[in-house]
């Protein structure tokens, strides 16, 4: 079994109506790379270290998918935009499909 890739990008948006446009540039990258949102926005409480304003996290079916949207033609496009109306971390991680605590 192929372990899911997860986009986790935390965001501060400088430009509210630019980013419009990212997050509409954005859609065609990740219908075609199988993007599901999982987080966007929405309320959030930062325990420890450094928050930004916005959450975000994306699954894909694969780690590999994953890095292949965001390297893509299509990703780049939206990517110039999202650079001019936001600051952000994003990290591209390997999912976990492994034991759990209490055995699950």
């Amino acid at each position: 079994m192929v372990a899911k890739g997860y986009w986790i990008a935390r965001v501060d948006v400088s430009d509210p109506e630019a980013y419009k446009a990212y997050v509409a540039a954005n859609a065609e990258a990740f219908a075609k790379y199988g993007a599901r949102f999982l987080v966007r926005g929405g309320g959030f409480e930062a325990l420890e270290g450094r928050s930004r304003a916005r959450n975000v996290v994306i699954e894909f079916d694969s780690h590999a998918q994953a890095l292949a949207c965001y390297r893509s033609p299509e990703y780049a496009k939206a990517l110039a935009l999202r650079m001019a109306a936001a600051e952000g971390d994003l990290i591209i991680v390997e999912g976990y499909d492994g034991p759990q605590p209490g055995g699950g």
